[in-house]
């Protein structure tokens, strides 16, 4: 299992960091790249053009602004298209938000949050899940320790309030 994780710029590394760190910890392979649509088209082409080749089964692609890195990967490939719209500009991410979200019908990217490279990693482990029972445990086991998490801060919270702290 591999995915693909392609920014715009170094400056997007720690938007994308936790998605590397959460999809290692599922044990999927990661390919990390910089290569901009419109700077380095050839560049973007070349290496979507040889992904699955290379075994990669999802892309996870972050940008700010225009945001067209996403799109121009997903019109060069028919495997999922991640997309993390990047806060960037004074526009807060909403113009990424937008252009990403915004695809014209046929060429579909998913789109997370601004700024939700965490997110963009489970949902690139829900993938590929679909046909690995024991990546598909992974993420139960790691819903049911969000959910213990969950119980642990209301426990402490209540007794807090209830001065047993």
């Amino acid at each position: 299992m591999k995915v693909a994780i392609i920014m715009g710029s170094d400056s997007d590394w720690p938007v994308l960091e936790p998605a590397v760190s959460q999809l290692n910890e599922f044990g999927i392979e990661t390919e990390v790249l910089v290569a901009s649509a419109h700077r380095t088209p050839d560049k973007v082409h070349h290496f979507v053009a040889g992904a699955k080749e290379r075994g990669v089964q999802v892309f996870i692609a972050a940008a700010g602004a225009a945001a067209h890195l996403p799109g121009v990967i997903a019109s060069f490939t028919t495997l999922p298209v991640i997309g993390i719209p990047v806060n960037a500009t004074p526009l807060g991410g909403m113009d990424a938000l937008l252009s990403i979200v915004q695809m014209p019908a046929g060429i579909p990217v998913a789109t997370m949050a601004i700024n939700g490279a965490k997110n963009a990693a489970l949902f690139a482990a829900q993938i590929l899940a679909v046909h690995d029972a024991g990546l598909a445990d992974k993420l139960a086991a790691h819903r049911r320790t969000m959910a213990e998490e969950v119980e642990k801060k209301d426990e402490r919270l209540a007794k807090k309030l209830t001065g047993q702290i």
